[in-house]
């Protein structure tokens, strides 16, 4: 079993990327169970998953890697038992820390092959975030195995670059891929990194 875990603000393309990969392996015949950390009362992804026939499991109200940190271990441990999928994806909420997330999940005694988190940046706020919320920021992309520049199809001139140097100076033992989980492009290079 392989956990992976999406890590960046909301807007950065986490939804997406999760439906991406949860349709992906579905249709490779791998069962995948969701987990989706929903900061506000209204879980429009889960319910949006659910619809779609995945094995979804919602935790509103709280973030995962503090408040609701022993209820996400709960949640693997049912999965583990209930559903025992080939791949859980777990999209914690813009707020949370996926390092700490990762760091439950090998506590929660479901013993996975491997634990992934993927960081999600997006081109078009890349500047606002530095300039706002750097620090935690870069605390979010620290336990990433990579950093997906997302929504590289709407990057004006320069900017795929311009944050690609900002990002391999703050983490150079991360790869930093452009994609837009939109069209698709360079999806094929996060999927290679996939060790499922």
């Amino acid at each position: 079993m392989y956990v992976y875990i999406l890590g960046g603000f909301l807007g950065s393309g986490k939804t997406t990327l999760l439906m991406k990969l949860a349709s992906k392996y579905s249709q490779e015949g791998k069962k995948v169970a969701i987990i989706v950390n929903e900061a506000g009362e209204i879980g429009v992804d889960g319910a949006t998953l659910k619809a779609g026939g995945y094995d979804a499991i919602e935790l509103p109200n709280g973030c995962i890697c503090c408040s609701l940190s022993g209820t996400l271990q709960n949640a693997l441990k049912s999965i583990k038992s209930d559903i025992d999928p080939d791949i859980i994806i777990i999209e914690p909420t813009g707020l949370a820390l996926p390092h700490k997330v990762a760091d439950l999940v090998h506590i929660s005694m479901i013993d996975p092959d491997e634990t992934i988190v993927i960081g999600i940046a997006d081109i078009e706020r890349f500047k606002d975030l530095i300039k706002k919320k750097e620090e935690f920021f870069k605390r979010q992309m620290h336990g990433s195995e990579f950093i997906l520049l997302n929504k590289c199809d709407l990057a004006k001139n320069g900017e795929i670059e311009e944050a690609t140097a900002w990002l391999k100076h703050q983490f150079p033992d991360k790869e930093v891929i452009p994609v837009s989980n939109k069209t698709g492009e360079n999806l094929d290079k996060v999927y290679e990194k996939m060790k499922v």
